[in-house]
């Protein structure tokens, strides 16, 4: 009996130490991972300088992977080479926002989607400059807020008002 309870005692510490031992950083890393050898399309993308990429750091790949900050930020491409890219990025550090340069593997980086509503907006004012040229009229390209609702009758008929008031306290002891 005795043996037993210090065998279940001796069990519970090892775990508590495994526990204790795993680090935030370790783990976060191991969630990162992603199994099998990484599709060719990876490696098939083209990036150009002034792209905006997002940094997704590839746990199967240790090799220039970026600091775990960096983790989910959007930055804008300085410098390429075959194998990785330069990224600026803004990183605050207290009350500044400093723009920081690293330098990232492809397999951490992919491409952006931030602008991808703004180049369509360009493009659809564009084409409406044109036709406002051609047609002699003058067109709004500023974005308006939405709006309030116009006026408008409500109907009561299987709705009926309704009287709204605060629930009275009821002090329970």
């Amino acid at each position: 009996m005795f043996a037993q309870a210090q065998q279940s005692r001796c069990e519970l510490r090892t775990t508590l130490l495994v526990q204790e031992s795993t680090s935030l950083a370790t783990e976060n890393v191991v969630l990162l991972e992603r199994h099998g050898t990484e599709h060719l399309s990876t490696y098939l993308k083209v990036y150009k300088r002034g792209d905006y990429v997002v940094i997704k750091g590839n746990g199967a790949f240790q090799k220039g992977m970026p600091f775990k900050y960096y983790h989910g930020k959007t930055g804008k491409i300085f410098n390429v080479t075959p194998r990785a890219v330069g990224v600026i990025v803004n990183k605050r550090v207290r009350q500044r926002i400093i723009p920081k340069r690293i330098n990232v593997r492809i397999q951490h980086v992919k491409h952006s989607k931030c602008r991808d509503d703004f180049v369509k907006r360009v493009k659809e004012n564009e084409r409406l400059k044109k036709e406002a040229k051609a047609s002699g009229i003058k067109v709004n390209l500023k974005r308006q807020p939405k709006q309030p609702l116009e006026a408008h009758f409500v109907s009561t008929k299987n709705n009926e008002p309704q009287y709204l008031e605060p629930i009275p306290y009821e002090f329970i002891a």
